[in-house]
């Protein structure tokens, strides 16, 4: 078997299973749709990530969101990721510094002088230069936004409450306090890290220097260095992957089990991931479980060789998924997930407000014995509030590596090969070199 044939065991090895055929005209809702009218091809791929998403939430496990891609900039937030967060069933989000930032964007103070506005993605980009409009695609914005954006970001991180070390989850959770403020003053639709914060979902940012959120904190840091002005904030990177480890240690310990969904691939598909190996390969616990649904959606090409491109099934000889369920709990759809994602969330919305509906009529015993899966959608809508228990957890995961102590201190030693020449003096003169520059 050709490797790449290896790879596709990600996907369920079905004999004889039916060939549902059913017309469009019969289907109900969306949800119907996608169960029996895409019956080959690239749309049964659509199918089965249908198919894996309902059967998850439909047990009730908790899910982590993986998400990459300009999503708020492009106001995809405002129309299906926002009503998906909603639901609470998803216990934290992976994402970007970029996403983060452009979420502020709409609730600036007079924000509605500078519309987002459609361009064409074979246009002259040079005459958008002269008349100062960034184009994302074919989503234009007057580059005035981001000055703007970053006026605000500068004197948000001046205000006490970030005066001090924090984890990026507390830090976005703050931010999202900030921009809800901002929207409820100026009368704007709720955005992203509003709702997380209003949620008590985590958000994990693995590469947070790489976005302009972070890039204020470097002009603030400057001026500190320069001119004596008073700036303490910093990101704790050990606390956040830390907290990932809680979250992850507590949903497959007390839930039994979680899954993913991944939307794109990057930094935050790989932070997402990442809790598995720190705390069985680095930590040494043992007995962790990879994620037990891992449902991606990615553009990338599987012969790249890139983290956005792999499959689940390579994600299980690292650990990370579960290897004893991955041929039929798992899926990646090559698409890109903007094409999907609205249909998806709208069939996963139909289909809980039926389930309500149901149990309106017929109350929760006869529905959930009758439709075990109505007890998994109908779950409290208030979702997990995993940072409402972040320092309970962390204070979990703690207690449980105390008693480690031995084997934790066996990882500390290698023998190393000698440096050229004394390490005191190498260092010294790269600092006298730092200086002369």
């Amino acid at each position: 078997m050709s490797p790449t044939r290896q790879d596709q065991r990600a996907c369920p090895r079905v004999v004889n299973e039916e060939l549902v055929t059913r017309s469009v005209e019969e289907a109900e809702g969306l949800d119907q749709l996608f169960e029996n009218s895409l019956p080959a091809f690239g749309g049964s791929d659509v199918r089965r990530v249908w198919q894996l998403l309902d059967e998850a939430i439909g047990k009730g496990i908790p899910m982590s969101l993986a998400i990459s891609g300009p999503v708020t900039l492009s106001g995809q937030h405002l129309t299906w990721l926002n009503p998906l967060l909603e639901t609470g069933w998803f216990m934290l989000v992976s994402t970007t510094d970029a996403v983060c930032y452009h979420d502020g964007h709409r609730a600036l103070n007079g924000a509605e002088k500078r519309p987002f506005f459609r361009v064409s993605r074979h246009g002259d980009d040079g005459a958008l230069r002269d008349e100062s409009t960034i184009r994302v695609t074919d989503v234009g914005f007057p580059e005035e936004t981001l000055l703007e954006q970053d006026r605000f970001i500068r004197a948000l991180l001046r205000l006490p409450e970030f005066q001090r070390k924090m984890s990026g989850p507390e830090f976005r959770f703050l931010l999202g306090q900030r921009y809800a403020a901002q929207e409820q003053a100026n009368k704007v639709p709720e955005g992203m890290l509003a709702l997380c914060t209003r949620k008590a979902i985590p958000i994990f940012v693995g590469a947070p220097a790489d976005g302009s959120v972070f890039l204020n904190s470097v002009y603030l840091w400057t001026m500190k260095e320069l001119f004596g002005d008073e700036f303490r904030f910093e990101l704790d990177l050990n606390r956040e992957v830390f907290e990932s480890c809680a979250f992850h240690r507590w949903g497959t310990k007390e839930s039994g089990a979680i899954g993913t969904l991944i939307l794109g691939g990057g930094v935050p598909k790989n932070f997402n991931l990442q809790p598995e190996p720190t705390l069985s390969q680095i930590l040494g616990l043992e007995g962790v479980p990879g994620y037990l649904y891992d449902i991606q959606i990615t553009t990338a090409p599987l012969h790249d060789g890139s983290l956005s491109s792999c499959p689940p099934a390579e994600a299980v000889t690292w650990g990370k998924v579960d290897k004893n369920s991955y041929t039929s709990t798992c899926v990646s759809l090559q698409a890109d997930y903007t094409m999907v994602m609205p249909f998806l969330v709208k069939a996963l919305l139909e289909k809980r407000a039926r389930f309500e509906r149901w149990h309106g009529r017929m109350g929760a015993k006869t529905l959930f014995a009758k439709h075990p899966a109505a007890k998994g959608y109908l779950r409290a809508k208030g979702g997990y509030r995993l940072m409402d228990r972040r320092e309970e957890l962390v204070r979990h995961l703690l207690d449980e590596l105390r008693g480690m102590e031995k084997p934790l201190r066996g990882g500390l030693s290698y023998e190393l090969a000698p440096t050229v020449g004394n390490g005191k003096q190498l260092a010294k003169r790269a600092g006298k070199k730092a200086t002369r520059n």
